[in-house]
């Protein structure tokens, strides 16, 4: 099974991370761990450095989570992309053709009243409308099915 995990190095990725390793290690899937670098807005030397900064962090992030997969007997090795997150991750799907795409949905903590989650429901539909989230994107686009886990507050441990 070719498993492809989208991975950050944040704290939802660790919960996605987390999930795989629980429901997948049984499979002994391989796994890619696609990590995608957003590209700076200008060329000046301080935003430079600031993109090799979060490279390094992202690459040991996920050369990291790599080894876990590993240390849980999956095969796993780490693929770098520069540029918008949702074009490169749909890419490497394309490309690499996964049996399946894990992601974390990167939404936190809603807050539980009734007019909360109205508010909430109306501010996600506007941003998918106009921005549109990763998970989003893939799920209208991508050829592989896809696993988004969710992330909740119980998650963070």
């Amino acid at each position: 099974m070719e498993l492809m995990l989208a991975y950050d190095h944040s704290r939802n990725a660790r919960i996605a991370l987390e999930a795989v390793k629980r429901m997948f290690a049984p499979l002994k899937p391989n796994v890619t761990l696609i990590t995608v670098i957003e590209e700076p807005g200008s060329s000046t030397g301080r935003e430079d450095d600031m993109f090799r900064e979060q490279y390094e962090r992202q690459k040991a992030g996920a050369e990291a989570a790599a080894a876990e997969l590993v240390a849980a007997g999956m095969s796993a090795k780490v693929l770098l992309a520069e540029g918008d997150a949702r074009k490169m991750i749909l890419r490497a799907t394309d490309e690499r053709k996964p049996d399946i795409l894990v992601l974390a949905r990167h939404s936190y903590k809603p807050d539980r009243s009734f007019l909360g989650r109205r508010l909430d429901a109306l501010v996600e539909e506007f941003d998918h409308m106009t921005f549109g989230s990763v998970s989003a994107f893939l799920a209208r686009r991508a050829q592989c099915p896809l696993l988004i886990v969710p992330t909740t507050e119980a998650d963070a441990g």
